[in-house]
């Protein structure tokens, strides 16, 4: 904080507060006296809380929380307006809505409204593209918006800090902050109730060059604490959240593992030393137990030997079915393919030979059909044999004959071939 004296706030006019027929009862304990009718404000007490407020505002802004600049008197805007953007605070400094806290999310919406009229402005603000008439209303609501909210289009969430120049007048900021439990920094004027400010820096209101001397002093507070912030996040860079959390599952594992063995070792030095302690009568004890843990140990080594020795049996009986199976394809493939070539060879001798056995076993068909009607002729062939008469040839012998000769030729031309 600037060295501040007694002399620079009676300068500014701090100790000047209302006519005594407009004081409030409750600012009885900073008022000093009383000079021509009106009240004279304690500059020490004005000084000391001023020195509070300051210490309050860096410790806030070293921890990232920036205050609401709230002064909304025409001779007071500009001044709220400087030292705010001095600082980088948002401010309000034409009109307070009400429930610019309370009902924040509305004016959210409002800001946005807002930002989009900007867009459509342009940098020129010529509203290309846009009637004449359109562009001049949107013109209107955006320099109506731009008033009211234009201070506050970078604020996010609502303040944590509300810095009032004037309690009297900014009454609603007040009873909102109260209702939402922000705790508020507020200049009170002898007219002034100061029961729901946090903070309070008694002096005169009304002064530019007072509020301005109050405005300053939380702006550098501002900016002190805000340095603060910025070289504390310098140091200590922000570290990425899956590598923190890989990291702190490696550890854990490291430690449960140190632990554990620290355990076994703690349990194998508490044996040893029951071993040492236990009388000779118990000894042998000791080793049956040892004894059977060998045997145990032993059994085990066996068992996983069996099955290391069964799997890889069972692997090379595989392996085996695999290669005879593999043999047995490739011998079937080579009969198959000796196969076909001995059918190519043999193909056009057989194929005369199975239209000849067609044809007799039609032939020998139709011949025992008729053999019925010869068995009952019986009788009269052998009064023809006893007579010396020709014997008759039956068609069915004739056709067999017939077939006989016939493939008998066909053979003939085809060995020829």
């Amino acid at each position: 904080m600037a060295v501040i004296s007694m002399k620079t706030f009676l300068e500014a006019g701090v100790h000047f507060g209302h006519q005594t027929k407009r004081w409030h009862p409750n600012m009885a304990q900073y008022i000093y006296g009383i000079k021509n009718g009106v009240h004279v404000i304690d500059l020490r007490q004005t000084l000391s809380k001023l020195k509070v407020a300051y210490e309050y505002v860096k410790v806030s802004a070293a921890e990232g929380r920036v205050p609401l600049f709230v002064g909304t008197k025409t001779q007071i805007q500009r001044i709220v307006k400087e030292e705010a953007d001095r600082c980088g605070s948002p401010y309000i400094n034409f009109r307070w809505l009400g429930g610019l806290l309370t009902n924040f999310g509305t004016v959210k919406q409002s800001i946005a409204r807002m930002k989009t009229f900007e867009e459509i402005a342009g940098e020129d603000g010529s509203y290309e593209g846009v009637i004449k008439k359109e562009a001049l209303m949107m013109e209107r609501k955006r320099v109506k918006l731009e008033r009211s909210l234009g201070g506050v289009r970078n604020m996010k969430s609502v303040p944590s800090i509300l810095f009032i120049t004037d309690c009297h007048k900014e009454q609603l900021a007040l009873k909102e902050a109260q209702k939402l439990g922000i705790p508020v920094i507020g200049v009170a004027d002898t007219n002034c109730d100061p029961t729901g400010i946090d903070f309070v820096i008694p002096g005169n209101d009304d002064s530019p060059r007072a509020v301005a001397l109050y405005a300053n002093v939380i702006s550098t507070a501002v900016m002190e604490g805000l340095a603060e912030y910025k070289q504390s996040r310098i140091q200590t860079p922000p570290v990425d959240k899956s590598p923190a959390k890989k990291l702190k599952s490696k550890a854990s594992v490291s430690d449960k593992k140190e632990v554990d063995a620290d355990v076994k070792s703690q349990q194998t030095d508490l044996k040893e030393t029951a071993t040492e302690i236990k009388p000779s009568a118990k000894k042998p004890k000791g080793k049956a137990e040892d004894s059977d843990k060998k045997e145990n140990a032993d059994d085990k080594q066996k068992q996983q030997t069996e099955s290391k020795e069964k799997s890889a049996e069972i692997k090379a009986e595989t392996d085996a079915k695999k290669v005879a199976e593999g043999k047995t394809a490739a011998e079937e493939k080579k009969v198959a393919e000796e196969k076909t070539a001995a059918e190519e060879k043999k193909a056009p001798a057989v194929k005369p030979k199975s239209k000849l056995k067609a044809k007799a076993s039609v032939k020998t068909a139709e011949a025992k059909a008729e053999k019925p009607t010869l068995k009952t002729k019986k009788p009269p062939k052998k009064e023809a044999v006893k007579t010396d008469k020709p014997v008759e040839i039956s068609p069915a012998a004739e056709a067999k004959k017939t077939a006989s000769t016939k493939a008998k030729k066909v053979e003939e031309t085809e060995t020829e071939k």
